[in-house]
């Protein structure tokens, strides 16, 4: 494969991957309209992704194999904490706003971000540092949807907690990404994530509410389907997009979160006849500024 081509499938892995992140919002604004258990549809949409990974995954593989992947264990973890850090962003929404939930998340990036240059010696010029911190800015315009947001003090462990476990799941998959997985296991690694994931939550059910796991609606499970599709291509897509040699790891999850937050942003227009104020647009026109920027 030439250097062109080689850049051009790198690039393409990125935008499917923030495509495929920015559908799971479309998904989840459809779950109140058809009235979708949305905890419910989550463990289905876990146990979907992992499914997909195994029929994805090229070659046949005994189920006795997985265990000995020198990743399966961090895979493992990082599947108990997508489920510990999806909880806390519904607490987060609930408690402070789904503004300050989206604005924990993305700027969690900081974290992939400094670990790059710290851990891979990922050398960030004036230019891209530029770009960097204004994709932030960015962030934050094009997140926040109301005028006043509320960082009650007590509660302020909520967001912290949500950017940390997201900065800590972005910055595990690139040191898996770099360390551990061979290319043609990226499905099965994704696939055991979510797998862990899903089944963290059947525990969960199964200690706090056990009758509900035999009462699965069937909205539930095609709620799950749907999810868990993109869910699945989101990590995968980012896993290939990670190995593009044009860019440092740094500007890969600023591309993507500032990417998703854009195309999240005019999907929700689109689709929904969402209104933005000024604040926002100006957020969606920062955002297009810095991807200019960072992917020169």
């Amino acid at each position: 494969m030439s250097g062109n081509s080689k850049t051009a499938s790198d690039m393409w892995d990125l935008i499917l991957s923030i495509a495929s992140s920015s559908l799971i919002f479309v998904v989840f604004k459809g779950y109140s309209r058809f009235r979708v258990n949305t905890f419910y549809a989550i463990i289905g949409n876990y146990l979907t992704a992992c499914s997909v990974g195994f029929i994805f995954f090229p070659r046949t593989l005994s189920l006795p194999e997985i265990p000995g992947k020198p990743w399966f264990l961090p895979a493992v973890a990082l599947g108990v904490l997508f489920i510990v850090i999806f909880n806390l962003m519904a607490r987060t929404s609930q408690q402070l706003g789904v503004s300050v939930a989206s604005v924990a998340t993305k700027m969690s990036l900081v974290i992939p971000v400094v670990a790059g240059v710290v851990l891979y010696g990922e050398v960030l010029g004036p230019i891209k540092i530029a770009g960097i911190a204004l994709a932030l800015v960015a962030v934050y315009f094009a997140s926040v949807k109301t005028r006043k947001v509320s960082w009650e003090p007590r509660l302020l462990y909520l967001p912290a907690l949500v950017f940390l476990g997201s900065g800590i799941i972005d910055t595990s998959i690139k040191y898996l990404e770099e360390t551990r997985i061979p290319d043609a296991e990226y499905p099965l690694f994704s696939a055991c994530i979510f797998g862990a994931a899903g089944t963290t939550g059947i525990l969960v059910t199964a200690l706090r509410k056990p009758r509900e796991l035999f009462t699965w609606r069937p909205r539930n499970l095609l709620g799950g389907l749907a999810l868990g599709i993109p869910n699945f291509f989101s990590i995968y897509f980012l896993l290939k997009a990670l190995q593009f040699d044009g860019l440092t790891s740094a500007a890969i999850f600023t591309l993507n979160n500032v990417g998703i937050v854009t195309l999240t942003t005019l999907l929700g227009i689109a689709f929904f006849g969402e209104k933005l104020s000024a604040r926002n647009w100006l957020g969606v026109g920062l955002a297009l500024v810095s991807i200019a920027i960072i992917s020169s």
